[in-house]
């Protein structure tokens, strides 16, 4: 079966008759390598402009932390808000919205005088604007792709990777020029092209085509018994599901009037079938919270949250931890470059793989999750350039495999599938935001206690474990939710459906005749 694309101005919805796996889709995969780029690529590339942070302000790590993780928190918090935003409004204005949001957040920071100012300016305007800009983003992109969802997003996720190596070593060398507030500037001035991105967001409707096929002339298949009176009439007809017996008023005589047959051509039927108006649509929700009633979700929930302890901490302190071995900055910039090129590469082997068939996907991801655990705990063990290199080249390549799919993860079965992914990406998302808000302050902390940049791996490692736990836990909730569902189904349909007599047939029309031969006595 062929694809079929009604063809509509380019502000209005792309119609298809099943998923496209392509299509107007290849330009809204590349729409997301740059929301990519400007959203998650910047929060990466933001330990940059730690030190100068540190020193401006007069402030401790814990506290310059803050300003990533309230921006983190409030990305994630807002998760539910992107997604009612976007049923409402549509996917297109919404990351228009949060481009505009982003790039104001970032302009007005350049001019902060206290940390508090960075608080609500990158943290809560631009947080806001990255969850209005990415979440509706990577929503619409799984819904155009079903075979190659798992490959396309990856590889398209690898903006941030390509923005974290190109960004930090390009701000690191303007900040020596123009210095970090016109740095920041130029960033956020950079921003504003999320709202190119954002208009190329094409809704998609996935409808059905319709189609009543013209069937040859059949003999009449109606058998009629007339009894001598020609007042009772039984009819045997043969239909799709078997043979069945009726007794019909319309056969009575005072209600003989035949049925007049149609001679319109069923060709014509079939024209009427595909031209006719569309009915209206149920009403779509704009959260459906039912997710939470399913426990595979939950555990998979859970695995965000601790997982997510893991995914920002390391790249916002990797240069700090190379500077407090002595390694000099230009050195750092290229360990975090580093690490960038490598999670391309995880995320692309990730992408291919999770699109081979038949696999389990969510044991794939299980094992990343184990390795992305190892690369943590590795890192407290490098003391010289060389061995932070090799543990920031494990590190990112891991990272790309989780962190490139475990959001199009939950459009998979064994999570909550296709219909519910919009709710349940904004309800997961909005779970992370804990893990978020307290990550990169936690880590923080950890620093100023042991005044050793290494410790604040290890309340990431710790969270990676704790979300593998629950991660292994996401398909035996399925297995299990499906086998209680199957055998309720199987033990409500044998509770309706009676037990019939195999010969129930001949009953019925040993029934008619007795009725027959009734009437014809009392005639």
């Amino acid at each position: 079966m062929t694809v079929k694309a009604v063809k509509m101005p380019c502000t209005s919805p792309n119609v298809y008759t099943k998923v496209p796996d392509g299509g107007w889709g290849w330009t809204i995969a590349f729409a997301f390598f740059f929301v990519e780029a400007l959203t998650y690529g910047i929060i990466k590339s933001f330990g940059v402009f730690f030190n100068d942070l540190m020193e401006s302000f007069d402030e401790t790590n814990s506290r310059i932390s803050w300003i990533i993780s309230i921006c983190v928190f409030v990305q994630t918090f807002t998760a539910p808000l992107s997604t009612v935003l976007s049923n409402r409004f549509g996917h297109r204005f919404v990351v228009m919205a949060g481009g505009v949001l982003i790039s104001t957040g970032m302009v007005t920071a350049s001019f902060a005088r206290t940390v508090v100012d960075m608080y609500v300016t990158i943290g809560v305007i631009s947080g806001l604007g990255y969850c209005l800009s990415f979440l509706p983003t990577v929503t619409i992109l799984s819904q155009y792709f079903d075979k190659r969802r798992s490959l396309v997003t990856a590889v398209a996720s690898t903006g941030e990777c390509f923005a974290v190596f190109s960004f930090a070593p390009a701000i690191t060398a303007l900040k020596e020029q123009i210095g970090w507030r016109y740095s920041l500037l130029s960033v956020g001035v950079l921003q504003l092209s999320i709202i190119i991105c954002g208009s190329l967001l094409r809704p998609i409707i996935i409808k059905e085509q319709e189609e009543v096929k013209a069937q040859p002339p059949e003999e009449p298949t109606e058998t009629k018994y007339m009894l001598e009176n020609e007042q009772t009439r039984t009819s045997i007809e043969s239909i799709d599901s078997g043979v069945e017996i009726t007794t019909s008023p319309s056969n009575v005589p005072g209600n003989t009037k035949a049925e007049p047959k149609s001679e319109e051509p069923k060709e014509h039927v079939q024209m009427l079938v595909e031209n006719n108006s569309t009915p209206p649509e149920p009403k779509t929700k704009l959260l459906d919270f039912s997710v939470m009633r399913d426990y595979s979700f939950i555990c998979y929930a859970f695995f965000g949250l601790f997982a997510t302890l893991g995914f920002f901490a390391p790249s916002l302190y990797i240069i700090p931890l190379s500077l407090s071995l002595g390694i000099s900055k230009d050195h750092s910039a290229y360990i975090l470059s580093a690490m960038a090129i490598a999670e391309v590469f995880g995320r692309i082997s990730a992408g291919w793989v999770l699109n081979k068939k038949p696999i389990r996907k969510i044991y794939i991801e299980l094992i990343c999750v184990v390795l992305l655990s190892v690369a943590l705990f590795a890192f407290p063990f490098a003391s010289e350039f060389w061995g932070l290199m090799t543990c920031s080249i494990f590190f990112g390549f891991m990272l790309g495999t989780v962190a490139g799919t475990h959001i199009p993860l939950l459009a998979e079965d064994d999570v909550v599938g296709i219909a519910k992914m919009s709710s349940a990406a904004g309800v997961y998302v909005f779970i992370q935001s804990l893990a978020g808000l307290a990550g990169p302050p936690l880590a923080g902390v950890l620093v100023d206690t042991t005044q050793n940049y290494s410790s604040a791996f290890y309340s990431c490692a710790a969270g990676m474990v704790l979300g593998a736990v629950f991660l292994s836990l996401v398909r035996p909730c399925k297995a299990g939710l499906c086998h209680r569902q199957q055998q309720r189904a199987e033990e409500s349909a044998a509770e309706v459906v009676p037990d019939l007599p195999d010969d129930f047939i001949e009953m019925d029309i040993g029934k008619a005749e007795n009725s027959g031969k009734g009437c014809d006595s009392m005639a």
